[in-house]
């Protein structure tokens, strides 16, 4: 599973016909660019729309041109200034979206001094409503909004009395500020269903691996399990065979035998864990798997291999021992058998198994200290912490630990819900 610091990959947003869309939406996310300050690209629909946005404010600041009272006696340099400013604010619509707010403040005291600037005004406004929260639009707009009347007093309609214009240019600021927040709240939707969409996707792929992580963690305590156990018996075999290569004929045969067998289960265990891994299910379905019955046979294998193991049970109506159950205690039974052989051989190995229904299934195995020195094996302890967790699984609980004698034990608990 990836760390948090590690980024899950996505797929690009909006793959098809990303020039239709505007590049603040068909970016991609990127926190290097926005940390540096730098914008998305534009797309085919911003030159578009930016080229469109110059065209209108050239075209309402030419047809203001027209309205200039031209039989007042007014300097030509001041229709000049006029007209110069007026072009500038036009030029200045290229930096609506880099610099939407600077603009939209620009154009509020630059409508006193030209009257060309109207159209570049209606843009910055549009654009400050679409790229920036409603507190800035508030601001600017409400600043526009109290400034009309008296703009419309120094700059007087030709065609319109005082109030009728009043209205209609309060009128027009108020739609220009609807429409880019419309604007801006339909892009802030389409942004948030990307998002979710990114998070769904994330959270799919993450329970996904989280799915492949466990599926490997069962299979790994299965094979520790299973060819743990067959191993450690091929290895007393092969040793015995190694320190008494005179033993009696029929004794190295039974060893043989014993080896034999031991490495075609672990091949089979070996097989069928491997098809889990290639097609997720056991190349063999039918094979069942063991249950309490099988201690039985495993304590009889287990004493082909030298071992001494006493197995006692005491448990009411062993049929009805549900199947998951008893296959823990058969695990568990099964690895407390191989760590025996591993850390103290030649000891007796006492295995008792009582319970009830609704008292539930008690597993105890216990052995004496090693009479001699047993050197550490290497990794030990992963099999009694995959045990304790395969116990904690089915509802029960595992405790291990050093016996006052020097031995040791290995209680487990597992439930075993009374009858209907």
């Amino acid at each position: 599973m990836r760390g948090d610091d590690q980024a899950v990959p996505t797929a690009p947003a909006f793959p098809e016909r990303r020039w239709l869309l505007p590049s603040a939406v068909a970016a991609e996310p990127d926190p290097d660019a926005e940390r540096s300050g730098l914008r998305p690209r534009r797309t085919v629909r911003d030159w578009i729309v930016d080229f469109s946005c110059f065209l209108l404010a050239v075209a309402i600041g030419l047809i203001v041109a027209d309205t200039l009272p031209g039989d007042q006696d007014l300097p030509h340099a001041v229709l000049v200034a006029d007209q110069l400013l007026g072009a500038l604010s036009c030029a200045a619509v290229w930096l609506r979206r880099r610099r939407p707010l600077a603009l939209a403040a620009v154009t509020v005291p630059l409508g006193f001094l030209s009257t060309t600037s109207a159209g570049a005004g209606t843009v910055a406004l549009f654009t400050l409503a679409v790229h920036r929260p409603f507190r800035y639009v508030a601001w600017v707009g409400g600043i526009q909004l109290a400034l009309i009347p008296a703009l419309v007093w120094v700059r007087p309609d030709p065609d319109l009395e005082y109030g009728p214009a009043v209205v209609l240019t309060v009128l027009v600021t108020v739609t220009v500020i609807g429409w880019g927040m419309f604007v801006r709240s339909k892009r802030q939707l389409m942004l948030s269903l990307r998002d979710r969409a990114r998070r769904a996707e994330r959270e799919a792929r993450l329970r996904a691996e989280q799915a492949q992580r466990l599926a490997r963690e069962a299979i790994a305590r299965e094979m520790h399990d299973v060819l743990a156990h067959r191993l450690t018996l091929l290895s007393v075999h092969a040793g015995a065979l190694e320190f008494r290569p005179d033993a009696p004929r029929a004794q190295i045969a039974r060893a043989a035998g014993v080896i034999r067998e031991s490495a075609h289960e672990a091949l089979q265990d070996l097989r069928e864990i491997i098809g889990v891994l290639r097609a997720g299910q056991p190349d063999d379905p039918g094979r069942p798997q063991p249950t309490l019955a099988a201690l039985d046979a495993l304590a009889a294998e287990s004493r082909e291999a030298g071992m001494k193991v006493t197995l006692d049970q005491r448990v009411t109506d062993p049929a009805a021992v549900p199947a998951s159950v008893g296959r823990t205690a058969y695990r568990i039974t099964q690895e407390c058998l191989t760590n025996a052989r591993k850390h103290a051989p030649g000891t007796e190995v006492a295995v008792t198994v009582t319970g009830g229904p609704g008292d539930g299934l008690t597993v105890t195995v216990r052995n004496p200290a090693p009479e001699v020195d047993v050197p550490p094996v290497p990794g030990s302890g992963q099999g009694l912490i995959g045990l304790t967790e395969r116990a904690t699984l089915t509802g029960g609980r595992l405790e291990h630990g050093p016996r006052e004698d020097g031995g040791f034990e290995v209680r487990a608990w597992l439930p075993w819900p009374a009858r209907a």
